[in-house]
């Protein structure tokens, strides 16, 4: 038999750190830090910075977002020959002072994109609650022979036709790198919630760690080696069911419950200073714990050291082996 390890995927830093975000991690982190962000200590220095500066940064960052958002959607709603006062509406759609979720990928259907957007009138109290609102960003592309993949699209892209969402709900069409850098650069938190067992990996929830945004994903892939209870939000238990109907609904309810009792309330409790103390504890533990494990430095490192040197050495592999 062969034996079979494994090593967990990385993203390239450089390549989706926003920019404020790299000047940031370069005033407080050691100088050398770029050279040596693989290595967990380096990152340890996230949580000597001053929570309003970390907290200013980010929300520099998704008043970007949301610009980037209101040119895209008015530009998709003249595209499609909509009224001047639709297109209007576009031009000032979401708040930057709301919770904003986002959802960015490939529209697989074990993705599942529609699963917060199953249960309408939950959403609808969600979305227009008056004191503590939700708006969530949703961008991505199915394969042209995937057809419930384009069914999930066609439905979110519909909520525009609902006055109760669409003010806070949207959709971005032709989903490439820049919208991604974008959203995973900008969203308070990432949302990710495909079907266990079928989630390879997720790197865009890496990608969103690196600019301070929070987790919030169904235990699968990289979420159920990274998540640890202080840096993000977990759906679900990892349990599976008995079918995938059975599935969908308790990961949905689960996702609701969580958003209701644990995320919406973190993020709007503020203190004397207008900070959300603990939420961006959490930032700073997200970023400490997950940035180094989950870069690509790290990465090739692991294939290097437990693959690559043991093959041309003859010598035995160093991985994990099951």
């Amino acid at each position: 038999e062969i034996p079979i390890g494994h090593i967990t995927n990385g993203v390239h830093v450089p390549s989706w750190l926003a920019w404020q975000m790299r000047q940031l991690y370069d005033r407080h982190f050691p100088v050398e830090w770029p050279q040596r962000m693989g290595e967990p200590e380096v990152w340890q220095a996230i949580h000597s910075v001053d929570p309003g500066e970390l907290w200013e940064t980010h929300n520099a960052l998704k008043n970007l977002l949301l610009s980037f958002v209101r040119r895209r959607v008015s530009r998709q709603c003249r595209r499609r020959g909509e009224s001047d006062d639709i297109v209007e509406a576009a031009r000032n759609v979401l708040d930057p002072n709301i919770l904003t979720i986002g959802f960015g990928r490939r529209f697989a259907t074990y993705k599942r994109a529609t699963l917060l957007l199953n249960d309408l009138e939950r959403i609808e109290q969600l979305v227009n609650d008056a004191e503590r609102p939700i708006q969530i960003i949703y961008a991505g592309k199915a394969h042209p022979k995937d057809e419930p993949g384009k069914k999930f699209i066609q439905a979110i892209a519909n909520m525009r036709r609902n006055p109760r969402l669409s003010h806070r709900v949207v959709f971005i069409e032709d989903y490439d790198i820049n919208v991604c850098r974008h959203m995973i650069q900008g969203v308070d938190v990432w949302l990710n919630n495909p079907r266990r067992p079928l989630e390879a990996s997720g790197t865009s929830g890496q990608k969103a760690v690196l600019n301070g945004g929070l987790n919030l994903s169904v235990l699968d892939g990289w979420w159920a080696e990274a998540y640890d209870g202080s840096n993000g939000f977990a759906i679900g238990k990892g349990h599976s069911h008995q079918s995938d109907e059975i599935t969908d609904v308790r990961d949905a309810e689960s996702l609701f419950d969580v958003l209701e009792n644990h995320v919406i309330p973190t993020y709007y409790n503020r203190d004397v200073d207008g900070l959300p103390r603990r939420w961006i504890r959490m930032m700073m533990n997200s970023i400490s714990t997950c940035a180094w494990r989950f870069s690509a430095h790290r990465m090739v490192m692991d294939y290097t050291r437990a693959s690559y040197v043991p093959a041309t050495g003859g010598l035995s592999c160093d991985m994990n082996l099951h």
